[in-house]
């Protein structure tokens, strides 16, 4: 079983459908996936940014989805700091990738995407990041 980090970003396309929720349902039943208090926050935040552009009725059951997912995920207190992204807000997410050693980070943000792999295993982070479609076609 994999272990599994899940940028904020392709949960909250997941309960949009596509590929992203392909994604994060198959992570969610065949592997463990991984969340922090920081990225829990950040999935909560997204309803105050979508709240002028979604119904209430929408954001009802964007919500419970998400809480679906967080109560799914294993919660873990994030010790480690990592700084490789170009977007230091993405930092988090190799933090985290380093601290429970991930065997994958599901984005589609290019700023993690851009990392290298050596520059990750340089730095003590074993993890593929992935796009959602890639983790779909390779990870079993």
């Amino acid at each position: 079983m994999a272990k599994i980090v899940i940028d904020a970003n392709v949960i909250i396309s997941a309960a949009f459908g596509g590929n992203p929720l392909k994604a994060v349902v198959r992570a969610l039943e065949d592997h463990d996936v991984y969340l922090s208090e920081e990225i829990e926050r950040e999935l909560l935040g997204v309803f105050l940014r979508l709240s002028k552009k979604l119904s209430q009725e929408q954001i009802s059951s964007l919500q419970e989805k998400i809480q679906k997912l967080i109560g799914q995920a294993k919660r873990i207190s994030v010790s480690t700091s990592v700084a490789l992204s170009r977007d230091a807000a993405d930092d988090h997410y190799l933090s985290l990738c380093k601290e429970i050693k991930a065997d994958f980070l599901i984005t589609g943000d290019k700023d993690l995407l851009s990392i290298s792999p050596a520059c990750l295993r340089k730095n003590g982070i074993s993890c593929q990041i992935i796009t959602p479609l890639v983790f779909l076609a390779n990870a079993t």
